[in-house]
């Protein structure tokens, strides 16, 4: 797996508010028992956006919170007046986000640049008050709308992971070991070199609002520069992460040898990988023979300006405070420039339907359809006939006769249950 195909996703479902129901009611007054229409209108749902977070670095924040679900529009009250619009519901992603409709394959955006917004959940609007449909010829209407429903997606996020942090060492000095304890990954982990033969990837949380990504590099070795041992593959790894985590061996013969070799390597490939910031620690410090020479080391490691850790991946010593100074590290070091990406809307015609026999009955599904359906109050008959106007200007009346309707036949629109009349 290498760095540039290692994709850190997330399945979500999100929900924008439904607007808030349009009132039927009439004035009533000290002296005006038989008033005018004055049923308010109803308050719109909120938005679920999307905005792009810089300190945001993955993905791990939507393996626990899976639901976004935006707060519904106010009723409306009597007197016009009108109920309470929502607050929009923002959804925090880091750039570099991918999100697709899960069911379809869809891309419907690509978010890179900081404070970037798409909106994926319109929120409803609120339903009309019996106010509006009061004419010369219906003075009393006992008409109003519901709210129309939110938007419901199902979403898959990816977010094509380059590591903030590489892990350098020679063969066997315990780096996959290092990674799986500080992270979610689960590498290949065994006592005999080149057990790691590609990069692996994982995840860490130092806190509920830090989060960094961390590469296992395989092992260099001598001459990696000239692509020996696949050292050109693995390079290349280094030269995309901004800090370094030195590993060193401490049952290695030489260990200050095995780091000047390393450095040499990354120096000969490209000088400005030997300018990288680097922590440098001891590992195995689990084993008496590391803590018996880990003082000798550690005052080496300093006189050539390091402040060495000690630490024992398998243990876990110190391995949290590995991950802080790799945390600060990062956040001094100077951050990649944006990439120029494309955003994608995809979106559908709402006046298209659909006509399915199910079981004894006739099955719609529009999103117009659908949506009319859910804003009508069905125990007005007036409410029923401005519907069927809908049906008939859509075409839906036509395509049900084409397809042989009979009267009495069962009708289904999304949640509701008609009888077919002519």
């Amino acid at each position: 797996m290498t760095q540039s195909n290692f994709i850190d996703q997330a399945e979500i479902d999100i929900r924008s508010g439904k607007g808030g129901d349009g009132m039927v009611h009439f004035r009533r007054e000290k002296f005006e028992s038989r008033g005018g229409p004055d049923g308010g209108d109803g308050g719109r749902g909120g938005d679920v956006i999307f905005e792009v977070d810089t300190s945001l670095r993955t993905l791990y924040n939507f393996r626990r919170d899976k639901h976004f679900y935006a707060k519904d529009g106010a009723p409306g009250g009597r007197s016009q007046r009108s109920g309470k619009s929502a607050e929009d519901l923002i959804v925090r992603v880091p750039p570099g986000t991918l999100i697709y409709r899960q069911k379809k394959g869809e891309l419907l955006a690509d978010l890179t640049q900081p404070g970037e917004r798409i909106v994926l959940g319109k929120g409803g609007r609120g339903g009309r008050g019996n106010q509006h449909f009061a004419t010369s010829r219906r003075q009393t209407p006992r008409l109003a709308e519901r709210g129309e429903p939110g938007q419901e997606l199902e979403l898959r996020l990816e977010l094509k992971l380059i590591a903030d942090v590489g892990i350098v060492g020679v063969p066997n000095a315990g780096k996959s070991t290092l990674l799986a304890s500080l992270t979610n990954a689960k590498p290949k982990i065994a006592a005999y070199p080149f057990t790691t033969l590609e990069p692996n990837l994982g995840v860490a949380a130092l806190d509920e609002e830090t989060t960094l990504v961390l590469a296992d590099i395989p092992g260099l070795i001598e001459g990696a520069h000239e692509g020996i041992g696949l050292g050109h593959d693995f390079l290349r790894h280094v030269q995309r992460t901004r800090v370094l985590i030195h590993l060193l061996d401490g049952m290695a013969e030489d260990p200050l040898a095995d780091f000047s070799q390393i450095n040499s390597e990354l120096a000969l490939f490209d000088p400005d990988l030997a300018a990288k910031p680097q922590i440098v620690a001891l590992n195995k410090m689990d084993l008496p023979d590391v803590q018996a020479r880990w003082p000798q080391l550690e005052t080496a490691l300093k006189k050539r300006g390091y402040r060495p850790l000690a630490v024992s991946a398998v243990s876990g010593e110190n391995v949290r405070q590995l991950l802080g100074r790799a945390t600060q590290e990062l956040a001094e070091a100077p951050a990649p420039p944006p990439e120029a990406l494309p955003v994608y809307r995809v979106e559908e015609d709402p006046r298209n339907f659909e006509v399915e026999r199910e079981g004894r009955g006739w099955r719609l599904r529009g999103v117009s359809l659908e949506r009319a359906a859910a804003m009508t109050y069905w125990e007005y008959e007036q409410s029923v006939r401005r519907f069927q106007r809908i049906l008939d200007r859509l075409g839906v009346t036509e395509a049900l006769k084409n397809e042989g309707i009979q009267v009495g036949d069962t009708v289904f629109i999304g949640e509701h249950e008609l009888e077919w009349q002519e």
